[in-house]
């Protein structure tokens, strides 16, 4: 097995699209018992995050808070915008994935990633329109 992956997620617009399942299996195939695993999402107008798995409302949530604080770019708020070719919701995406890591580490114990009970890993949609995600992955031992 390679200690290096790119994954692919694809999405149907802005929201969180778990992979978790993905990295889980990644890490059991390459037989790590212990490392660290780095997680880089290849774009510019989504980013990746450990959140919640449980309750999805979280994720409504979420998604509602981020259309707040930056709308989109056909908003009377965001006039002042000048990278507009690639549609109202291209800038307004790349100014949430600044806000946003597109990158994240998580510890490998035991064989198994280290995340909690209730943690899951997201890419973070900022575009409406379905899109195909690239992450790549390393272990380090």
């Amino acid at each position: 097995m390679s200690d290096q992956h790119v994954f692919t997620v694809r999405t149907r617009g802005q929201g969180l699209y778990e992979f978790t399942g993905q990295i889980r299996e990644f890490v059991t195939e390459n037989e790590v018992e212990s490392g660290l695993l780095t997680l880089f999402v290849q774009h510019t107008s989504c980013s990746i995050l450990v959140q919640e798995n449980a309750d999805p409302s979280v994720q409504d949530d979420l998604r509602e808070f981020f259309s707040r604080i930056v709308p989109s770019g056909d908003s009377k708020a965001m006039n002042w915008l000048t990278h507009t070719f690639e549609g109202p919701d291209d800038m307004p995406a790349h100014i949430k994935s600044a806000l946003t890591p597109t990158s994240i580490s998580i510890p490998i114990m035991s064989g198994n990633v280290a995340l909690g009970q209730w943690q899951g890993v997201y890419i973070f949609e900022h575009r409406d329109l379905p899109m195909t995600r690239r992450i790549a992955a390393h272990i380090s031992h």
